[in-house]
């Protein structure tokens, strides 16, 4: 089976800080499918490291108030023509992200705060019938 992956969660340095957060548990799932490393910050045009951006209603905005919604739309319908191209039926994304959230997301005040919501990519995917969840819930795969 193909899965889409949160490339940052398979230890690749595009999160906006530069960094990555490899996940020993998912890269484990490799044994029995593939895994398709995406990135929408990356295939929406923008750089790495980016400054930090979170989902304040529709937009998905800088700290420093730069509007980058059609950076974070561009890379998620990229990901969706990759998605049916491969006949990916799940994906496994960063939680709290503005792109790859699942349920929860940044609240949009740069302060750690959570609200209910999902990022761009974990909506437009839902919407196209692909099961989402986040790297803590893995295993409901």
């Amino acid at each position: 089976m193909n899965i889409l992956v949160s490339a940052c969660l398979l230890g690749i340095q595009c999160r906006y800080d530069g960094s990555g957060v490899m996940q020993e548990h998912i890269e484990g799932l490799k044994k029995e499918h593939n895994l398709i490393p995406v990135c929408p910050e990356i295939y929406g045009g923008l750089a790495t490291p980016r400054e930090a951006a979170e989902r304040v209603g529709n937009r998905i905005l800088t700290h420093s108030g730069k509007d980058v919604t059609k950076n974070y739309e561009r890379g998620a319908k990229e990901i969706l023509k990759l998605a049916k191209m491969l006949d990916c039926k799940y994906a496994i994304l960063k939680e709290r992200s503005p792109s790859c959230g699942m349920g929860k997301i940044y609240d949009g005040t740069f302060s750690g705060n959570l609200t209910d919501g999902n990022g761009v990519l974990a909506e437009l995917l839902i919407k196209n019938g692909i099961q989402v969840v986040g790297e803590t819930e893995y295993s409901k795969i």
